[in-house]
């Protein structure tokens, strides 16, 4: 079923969050009638306060000069860039060699239950496409461009593993006790959703480890980063929000690809967009105090000033304190807070250069910790932030100047660039590659091939380079994976007698390790996370995957985009009628059926 078929159910009444005006105070932008103009002041510029901003402008009528947006960095999550771009961000950088490009993590898209993204870029114009939408360019790129991945996952032993035996990965390969507790999880009501408060998901399997070795567990970890460590709290939410994916992830069919990498194709479009509406972006501007109103019972939390400081890019020979300031924040004015990033102290190498890792506290979550000590629901920063074990991982960007690596995988794995996420899953630091649909880039020449990998336990020592993963270079890393996809190629002639030539082609290998990529899955309880809008806020909001929702699921741009939209609506007084439909596939019983089907398989 596509968006277009329209929506299931709408998801309205599952919102907890009672939309309605806390302050009584007007928002018009109406400055004829002598109305106070407020403010919106957006801590960090990823995708959910982009979102925010457009929600205010075309939802709340405001003018965009009354919002301002602070970052540290442009990119956010979204990557996409060349490495000279990323010399300007605030990460530790270990680059010698600025040539190519770099991803530091990937994301996917969904068509069917991604409804607040869809909705948010239907009203923002493409920049590679005059007259389509970002929605409406995404879409018709995706459908003419379908995802089918057909080499999923390759061992060194048996190759690919699409050869029709027991082994192949259409199979889930679970046995009943697997399939018992993972249908008790996803049939757990929410109402109980308080069971799992710091239940890890080995320790929700602990009586059937047999599931992390098969099938679905390696395509599930591989996916969406999951680990063995990470919370059965947010694989009850996933297998509930995504149960239409289920009966498909083996060729991740459900995947919504961009045209180019998603910085360029959905973040430059939206600020882009909000420039246009005259929105204000202040960069390399870090928040590292909330000024709280004085209140003797704790009863209220207004921001009453916001404490900064400048910084410029900080790099491994240099951290410049930069100037600081103060920025008054009035009665009506909003503050919108990203308290969490997944790529806060990330640290950059080249091709010879090792990364040297960053252990400075992310400074995005130091602030939402600032914020925690003054009240007592504002959550945990430390159980996301606080243990690197469960969250980092380290991926690497290749760039070629020819195609001679990108066409030696499509033969390995039988299918074009951009049906490909091949996990090896006997390789020691779980190691996956992904070759996108080319170019990736807007910039890419045309002799130019990039592609995308990552390792999920960094600390492990690799197979054919012998040093833990994290410390090796990014030529390490390509030989790395070049020994893992030299043995499973069943070629006379295999991408092993084309070593040479392959390492000449290389014009960049960019590892880049970050310690809070999956921070979002971290084993975590009922309140460890703040309400988008704390039940006794009157200007804070907090726009992030580490804010709560009920039944959404984090590491989505979807779930960004919606607690914009929740935080944006509550505040104006805008109705819970409102808000963007949600999907409920887990009600749709043609959709169970197949997912019952599939856990048979």
């Amino acid at each position: 079923m596509r968006l277009s078929a329209g929506f299931l159910q709408a998801g309205v009444e599952s919102e907890r969050t009672t939309l309605t005006s806390q302050r009584g105070r007007n928002h018009g932008r109406c400055k004829k009638e002598g109305i106070i103009m407020a403010k919106a002041y957006m801590i960090g510029a990823g995708i959910g306060n982009l979102s925010a901003a457009v929600y205010l402008i075309r939802d709340g009528k405001w003018d965009g000069s009354d919002i301002t947006i602070m970052g540290l960095e442009d990119h956010g999550a979204n990557d996409g860039s060349t490495v000279k771009d990323f010399e300007n961000e605030f990460v530790v950088s270990s680059i010698n060699n600025a040539h190519g490009y770099v991803n530091r993590g990937g994301r996917m898209l969904n068509e069917e239950t991604y409804e607040n993204l869809w909705d948010v870029f239907a009203g923002i114009e493409s920049l590679n496409s005059p007259g389509k939408s970002v929605t409406e360019e995404i879409l018709d790129f995706d459908h003419a461009h379908p995802t089918h991945d057909v080499g999923r996952l390759i061992d060194s032993l048996n190759g690919v593993r699409n050869r029709g035996d027991s082994n192949d990965y259409s199979h889930m390969q679970f046995n009943t006790l697997d399939r018992l507790l993972l249908t008790k999880l996803m049939m757990m009501p929410e109402s109980q959703e308080r069971s799992l408060n710091d239940v890890s998901i080995e320790q929700w399997f602990a009586s059937s480890p047999h599931i992390f070795t098969t099938n679905f567990w390696y395509m599930w970890e591989t996916t969406f980063a999951f680990k063995r460590n990470s919370s059965a709290m947010e694989l009850r939410r996933y297998m509930n929000r995504m149960i239409l994916e289920f009966s498909r992830i083996n060729t991740l069919a459900g995947v919504t690809r961009t045209p180019f990498n998603q910085y360029e194709s959905l973040i430059l479009p939206l600020r882009a967009w909000l420039k246009r509406h005259g929105v204000h972006f202040v960069g390399n501007r870090m928040v590292t105090e909330f000024v709280f109103k004085d209140s003797q019972l704790r009863d209220e939390i207004v921001v009453t000033a916001l404490k900064y400081r400048t910084v410029g890019p900080r790099r491994s020979d240099a951290d410049d304190e930069g100037s600081h300031g103060t920025i008054e924040v009035a009665p009506e004015d909003l503050v919108f807070d990203t308290n969490g990033s997944i790529t806060d102290s990330t640290s950059l190498g080249d091709l010879d250069t090792p990364i040297v890792e960053d252990m400075n506290y992310a400074p995005s979550a130091a602030l939402w910790k600032q914020a925690a000590e003054h009240f007592y629901d504002l959550g945990h920063p430390d159980k996301f932030f606080g243990d690197r074990s469960q969250s980092e991982w380290t991926s690497f960007t290749v760039t070629t100047d020819s195609h001679l690596l990108i066409s030696d995988i499509s033969q390995i794995t039988q299918q074009h660039p951009g049906n490909a996420l091949n996990a090896f899953v006997d390789s020691p630091e779980l190691l996956s590659l992904v070759v996108h649909h080319q170019p990736h880039y807007r910039s890419q020449k045309e002799n130019e091939g990039v592609l995308w990998g990552y390792a999920l336990y960094p600390r492990a020592v690799g197979r054919y380079v012998h040093k833990p993963f994290i410390e090796m270079t990014g030529r390490e890393m390509l030989e790395e994976s070049l020994g893992f996809l030299s043995a499973a190629d069943t070629r006379t002639e295999g991408i092993k007698d084309h070593h040479d030539r392959i390492l000449d082609s290389v014009v960049n290998v960019v590892p880049a390790h970050m310690p809070y990529a999956s921070a979002l899955f971290n084993q975590r309880s009922v309140g460890d996370r703040p309400l988008v809008v704390p039940r006794h806020s009157r200007n804070l909001a907090f726009v992030s995957e580490f804010a709560e929702m009920p039944f959404d699921m984090v590491f989505t741009e979807q779930y960004s985009i919606r607690c914009a939209q929740i935080a944006v609506y509550r505040f104006l007084g805008i109705p819970s009628s409102r808000l963007t439909p949600l999907h409920h596939y887990e009600k749709d019983p043609r959709v169970m059926l197949r997912a019952a089907r599939t856990m048979f398989r």
